[in-house]
């Protein structure tokens, strides 16, 4: 439990941070705030009463003040600016598109480099090691958005297996719509995941724990499974974790790229519109993901290897 409380209060002291430095980013840029939203055309009388609404003509400290109590109190980062829309409901409507995909690349990740790290330690440096050993390689060299391109043409164009673009309207049409581009994340993820698991595994079998397991004649596939796996699961979850930090913000790209109207959406049109409100909302909803997300990580970690918790 003190564990625990310690990892708590350490991501709330982030998430505080996170909060504060969101709200500063409307502050520190160079320039008239309101003037920069609303362009150089705009007439003194429009700028000002955007700086009203905005609360830019109270001291900071006040803005501040106010900022952090809408935010913690009642879940409150503005309205936007085209809509007249709460920001954070504006985000609620897209974010289950945005969280679906983030969870499907995630499963797909973890089924490519799952076997294929295990496939590299078992056969390590043979054939298979080496050929497995080049995808991580070519993995990294490649834009993803480049990657979303080949699988429409080949999935969605050529064999006409899946959709293309958007998150169609039945029921099952938002799984099927969102393989394509869950699978070009995953493509990206998986290289430095596959290395690294690779690594502790190759790690983990030369240990004289496994040696004694093999010893008294437990089966290869159990020896995997329950002990190699689990000893060299800890630093790739680790990995994992960053990665699907990361990914909160990568995913944005692809959405574009395949046209799903998620948070990514969102993101382009509130951008091309000067919605700076929605900007900076979803700027603060990604960042506290990555604090949630960080959070869970450790707990996954310190439940796989107890010694954590005695630190």
């Amino acid at each position: 439990m003190r564990w625990f409380g310690r990892s708590l209060l350490a991501a709330i002291t982030v998430a505080l941070g996170v909060v504060v430095c969101v709200f500063l980013l409307l502050r520190i840029v160079p320039g008239d705030p309101a003037r920069m939203i609303l362009g150089e055309q705009a007439t003194t009388a429009s700028i000002d009463a955007l700086r009203e609404q905005l609360g830019l003509n109270l001291p900071i400290g006040q803005q501040l003040l106010s900022y952090l109590v809408g935010v913690f109190t009642r879940a409150d980062i503005g309205h936007s600016l085209v809509t007249d829309q709460p920001v954070l409901g504006l985000i609620l409507t897209r974010f289950p598109v945005t969280l679906l995909l983030v969870g499907l690349a995630v499963l797909f990740t973890v089924l490519i480099a799952v076997p294929l790290a295990l496939v590299a330690a078992t056969h390590k440096d043979g054939p298979l090691d080496h050929v497995v050993r080049i995808f991580p390689t070519i993995g990294m060299a490649m834009p993803a958005f480049w990657v979303g391109l080949i699988l429409i043409l080949v999935f969605g164009v050529a064999l006409r297996w899946l959709p293309v673009g958007g998150i169609g309207a039945s029921p099952t049409d938002p799984l099927r719509s969102l393989i394509l581009p869950a699978l070009t994340v995953a493509l990206g993820m998986s290289p430095p995941l596959i290395r690294s698991l690779r690594e502790q595994l190759l790690e983990v079998l030369d240990a004289d724990f496994v040696v004694t397991l093999h010893a008294a004649r437990l089966g290869a596939t159990s020896i995997i499974v329950r002990h190699v796996l689990r000893n060299a699961a800890v630093p790739a979850l680790s990995l994992l974790g960053v990665n699907v930090a990361y990914l909160l913000g990568g995913t944005l790209v692809i959405e574009k790229v395949f046209a799903i109207n998620g948070m990514g959406a969102l993101l382009f049109s509130s951008i091309s519109t000067r919605d700076f409100p929605v900007v900076q909302g979803i700027t603060l909803v990604s960042a506290m993901g990555v604090v949630v997300i960080s959070l869970v990580t450790d707990l996954l970690v310190a439940t796989l290897d107890p010694r954590i918790r005695a630190v």
